[in-house]
């Protein structure tokens, strides 16, 4: 019981610390209009999935995305914490965070074209 509540803080402050880490470093830059480079998250749903931006209202996206990675990296940190092994932790850490984040952004993709947000979407449906 005592390692399950260990791990659960682990997770909850690893998901807090990303998504303020992320909230002042990449969506503040992202919204401020001197700097109108987007973040590569929002460049891959673009060009993976074609989004489309004039669809989506921007502040939202970037609200999703800050969200869907911090949990993706507080759910690493915690699958990594259970392993003993330095080398281990690297490799389990790196292929793990490469299909958690796939998995992630094709959920976002998915929500999104249920809601038409998708370049296209209404042609493919019909052809």
């Amino acid at each position: 019981m005592e390692k399950l509540v260990y791990e659960l803080i682990l997770f909850l402050i690893s998901f807090v610390l990303v998504f303020l880490l992320y909230q002042i470093f990449i969506v503040r830059r992202a919204k401020s209009k001197k700097n109108p480079k987007e973040p590569f998250e929002v460049t891959y749903l673009v060009s993976k999935y074609k989004l489309d931006l004039k669809k989506v209202n921007y502040k939202n996206l970037l609200r999703v995305i800050s969200i869907v990675s911090s949990f993706d990296i507080a759910l690493v940190v915690s699958i990594i914490v259970l392993l003993k092994s330095f080398i281990l932790e690297i490799i389990v850490g790196f292929i793990s965070i490469l299909v958690i984040i796939l998995v992630s952004y094709h959920l976002i993709y998915l929500i999104y074209k249920k809601k038409g947000m998708i370049k296209n979407e209404s042609k493919r449906n019909r052809g």
